[in-house]
């Protein structure tokens, strides 16, 4: 089982209940009070006690849908939204080999683990399957739940056994650490909010020598692409290296790989990238 634990978040696989610390207070994880077990009505002084403490604990219980501001910085360029779960007809992508160029590029083999993070309707995730084979996995995610729903769903009917399906959070793919020797990110890097918080997030999960790889468009982040040069900067950022970079034939796509490299930084330190929307 694939098991991933953040300090501040429940855990991604398995369903143990959660315990958030706020203004001081433990609440549970439905946003109750932990209290114990009464023994008939307390006296009037203490029920007056009790009466006092009312207001300090809605206030505990409404601290808890406070987002708490993110250390890492906010990009400079713009973010497209979420518009489709597929980004083109999966006919029309097989017609100029795209999955089959992006996973030769990536040196898919039997055995591998690979992330295919906003997987969307699932057209790499089919396509992985059979690549890694029996002994490989493929972990498909996605922020949206419908989404990960009718995945889960064609994976079901499609009978495969080596793919799993998670939901995941708009910076944290929430995927376990050390496990994958690919991470997929095809057409959807100009949809993260704080790319500097999901690829921070991201660098652990990768097995020693895995690579990240990133498809998209050659163009501006609010027309759903990503200039080159904007991409490699934002990478470098939280300390990863460009390994690989082709023009993908017959688009105006791309393909990039990278590998972590040198320390991870602190949040604090990662700079902000130029825009950039030209190379």
């Amino acid at each position: 089982m694939w098991i991933k634990r953040h300090s501040n978040s429940s855990p991604a696989f398995a369903g143990e209940g959660d315990r958030t610390k706020c203004g001081g207070g433990v609440l549970s994880a439905s946003g109750e009070p932990l209290h114990h077990a009464s023994h008939g009505p307390p006296p009037p002084k203490i029920r007056g006690r009790i009466s006092a403490l009312l207001l300090p604990l809605l206030l505990l219980a409404a601290c808890q849908e406070k987002t708490e501001e993110s250390p890492f910085p906010k990009p400079k360029r713009p973010v497209s939204p979420i518009t489709s779960a597929s980004y083109s007809n999966e006919d029309a992508r097989d017609s100029v080999r795209e999955a089959e160029t992006v996973m030769d590029l990536a040196d898919i083999g039997a055995g591998m683990y690979v992330a295919d993070i906003g997987a969307g309707e699932g057209y790499y995730t089919v396509r992985l399957a059979p690549l890694v084979g029996r002994k490989g996995r493929v972990l498909a995610e996605d922020i949206v739940p419908e989404t990960r729903d009718s995945l889960a769903h064609r994976v079901t009917r499609e009978d495969l056994h080596n793919v799993a399906v998670k939901l995941g959070k708009p910076n944290d793919p929430m995927l376990p650490d050390g496990s994958f020797d690919r991470i997929f990110m095809i057409h959807m890097y100009h949809e993260i909010e704080r790319p500097s918080e999901f690829l921070w997030n991201l660098r652990p999960d990768l097995k020693k020598n895995g690579r990240v790889v990133v498809v998209d468009a050659d163009r501006p982040t609010d027309r759903h692409g990503t200039p080159p040069r904007l991409l490699i900067c934002e990478f470098a950022a939280v300390g990863y290296q460009l390994t690989r970079f082709e023009r993908l034939r017959d688009s105006e796509s791309y393909f990039a790989q990278f590998e972590p490299s040198g320390a991870r930084p602190e949040p604090a330190d990662i700079p902000t990238c130029p825009v950039t929307t030209a190379d």
